[in-house]
């Protein structure tokens, strides 16, 4: 059992790392031995609400300070400061958000943040959590390829590490959602892998060329950098 002083998200690193990587667990396991694996710390497992707020308080504590070297939070804590020194204007919508980590922080910086994300159970975890971790936002459960939402609803339009985990078509379907509800930028962050990461559902790899095909594929004007990993940004 893991106590909740340990749960953050270098668990899921820790999984794929020591079980999936090696063949132990297979990758179609790893989200339903991810949660088994907070639910166990919980005071009662039937419901484990205070291992998920404890696994949330943990994860945003290091992200914020010093993460623990080699592990998740510290491959995602530049990701989300490069993300959050992207924003320009009041209004940003994540899509494809997941646990929510960095729509926390946008809201605790002071933006007027929606998160989206396709799986009901994630999005209904962050919309508990969220008040407990003093962050204002809204949420919806949504496709990032056809989202419910008028155009040019917000001013910053982020998918951090999300078209990895989609055919090349689908991404662009993502990427021109994103211009529609953009009203001055849209974000686009990838990893850049040699093979795509079963553990985390990857299905294609980036580079900085594909990455400027995609935004070529837009007809806008864009910029790509790497910062531990691959960014493209499109500005309106």
């Amino acid at each position: 059992m893991i106590g909740t002083d340990r749960l953050s998200n270098d668990l899921a690193g820790w999984l794929d790392r020591t079980l999936v990587a090696p063949g132990l667990l297979p990758a179609d396991r790893f989200e339903e031995a991810f949660v088994a694996c907070v639910a166990s710390a919980a005071k009662d497992p039937e419901s484990p609400d205070d291992a998920w707020l404890a696994f949330y308080r943990n994860t945003l504590d290091a992200l914020a300070g010093e993460p623990e070297p080699g592990g998740t939070n510290a491959e995602m804590a530049p990701v989300h400061a490069r993300a959050r020194s992207l924003v320009v204007g009041d209004d940003v919508l994540e899509l494809g958000c997941c646990f929510g980590f960095l729509s926390l922080q946008l809201a605790r910086d002071g933006h007027r943040v929606t998160a989206t994300d396709l799986t009901g159970g994630t999005v209904d975890l962050l919309t508990r959590v969220a008040p407990q971790l003093g962050a204002d936002l809204e949420t919806h459960v949504a496709d990032a390829r056809a989202v419910a939402l008028p155009d040019g609803c917000a001013d910053t339009v982020f998918a951090v590490h999300l078209i990895e985990h989609l055919p090349e078509p689908e991404g662009d379907e993502v990427v021109a959602e994103m211009l529609r509800l953009a009203r001055r930028r849209a974000v686009v962050a990838v990893p850049f892998e040699d093979e795509p990461n079963p553990a985390w559902g990857h299905v294609r790899t980036f580079d900085a060329g594909v990455l400027h095909r995609v935004g070529e594929r837009t007809g806008r004007r864009f910029t790509v950098t790497e910062h531990h990993g691959g960014w493209l940004v499109l500005d309106l």
